[in-house]
């Protein structure tokens, strides 16, 4: 077979176009300043992964509001923010010709406890989920704080955006039966579970018109009994095939208590390749697939079997940040990814973390750094910046947790 165009360009239905099929998936990187501004130290992650060659890169988790934030590291842009600290993250961040993108997020009823009273679709009191449920006029609010928040990222230089409705966070929570127990228009039948994602992507397109990229973020499942399953994630994917949107980027899992993250599975190859094939019957909206690719081999198939026109990396680009460039001169075909036993919940998704924290410090070393130490470092990261997040945002208007 003749090997996968992952160095073509391709056009987005908006009429931008990205140099080459690899991107920089969405991750949370914990490395805003504890007010929702980026850190020097994030400017320059972005910066090296955009030297590394990646088509398209997107910021996991910049929040609407700081009301439900799922860290405390993560941004927040909205009115109140210094428009001029994000524009400087959107220069370097989209240097050697990437796009940089950020992701919408809204964690509901996972927000981050001790910034936030989390809210979810229904209440729940639940070891490890205690929220109450949002009401219905909050509910209608959400479109526009999308909008306001793309409108915003347009104007700082971010050459997209992308609405997350995957992994357990508010708008996914909506999609899930084991999220949203509502009888109103926004719970029961999937047409109504998809209702707050179709307005948020209606609003977001009328605020920053027909040449701006937005993206959606949507779980094949959420691999959990009962939840959001693919029968449903094909019914989405149909509903969004009659949108403006430019890219699904297919992903799976969730955060729900008890459950696995889809980045902390086990496997060796890409975990959605079969569901994303049967995406292909329902949309003709171009397709980004994250989770589970660990070598040029793999992403060149994806691509050449026509399942999916990008691949997603992410904790590759974290062991590796110039992947794209390598895989182009035919070096390092796959990064030597480090092995943990007996991690703890979340153990690994902080080994990674800190390993980011590294490489905008420019500081990383060939050599894996010890599991414990990286998780009480992450631990110690978080206490600091939720005390930061306390004070600055208790003086904000507009920002408070009830």
């Amino acid at each position: 077979m003749q090997r996968a165009p992952l160095f073509e360009p391709f056009q987005l239905p908006c009429g931008v176009t990205l140099s080459n099929r690899i991107a920089k998936s969405a991750m949370s990187d914990s490395l805003g300043d504890g007010t929702g501004h980026p850190t020097a130290q994030q400017i320059r992650l972005y910066q090296r992964w955009a030297a590394g060659g990646l088509a398209l890169s997107i910021i996991g988790e910049v929040q609407l509001t700081a009301d439900y934030a799922e860290n405390p590291g993560n941004l927040v842009l909205n009115e109140a923010s210094d428009l001029e600290r994000f524009r400087e993250l959107a220069r370097h961040g989209g240097e050697s010709g990437t796009k940089l993108w950020l992701q919408l997020g809204h964690a509901g009823a996972l927000a981050y406890a001790p910034t936030s009273r989390p809210k979810g679709p229904s209440a729940f009191n639940l070891p490890g989920l205690c929220c109450v449920e949002i009401t219905r006029d909050e509910i209608r609010q959400l479109p526009e704080q999308f909008a306001r928040t793309a409108r915003l990222a347009q104007q700082a230089g971010f050459g997209g955006v992308q609405i997350h409705a995957a992994h357990g966070f508010l708008l996914g929570q909506f999609l899930s039966p084991l999220f949203n127990k509502r009888s109103d228009e926004y719970g029961g039948a999937i047409a109504n579970r998809m209702r707050p994602l179709l307005e948020a992507v209606e609003a977001t397109r009328a605020a920053v018109g027909p040449r701006f990229p937005i993206a959606v973020k949507l779980n094949s499942s959420d691999e959990l009994e009962g939840g959001f399953d693919e029968d449903d994630a094909l019914k989405v994917m149909a509903a969004l095939d009659g949108s403006s949107i430019d890219l699904i980027d297919i992903s799976g899992g969730t955060y729900f208590p008890g459950a696995k993250s889809a980045s902390d599975r086990a496997g060796h190859g890409p975990y959605f390749l079969e569901f994303a094939r049967r995406a292909r019957a329902v949309t003709s909206k171009p397709l980004m697939l994250t989770g589970g690719f660990k070598t040029r081999a793999q992403a060149e198939d994806a691509v050449a079997s026509g399942a999916v026109d990008f691949v997603g990396l992410a904790r590759a680009l974290v062991l590796e940040p110039s992947l794209p460039i390598l895989w182009k001169a035919d070096r390092k075909p796959e990064p030597l990814f480090p092995r943990f036993s007996d991690a703890p919940e979340g153990g690994v998704t902080a080994w990674y973390t800190m390993r980011l924290a590294e490489i905008g410090a420019d500081k990383e070393t060939p050599d894996f750094a010890e599991l414990g130490q990286a998780i009480r470092n992450y631990e110690a990261g978080n206490r600091s910046r939720t005390e930061v997040w306390l004070r600055h945002f208790s003086n904000e208007s507009g920002q408070s947790k009830e």
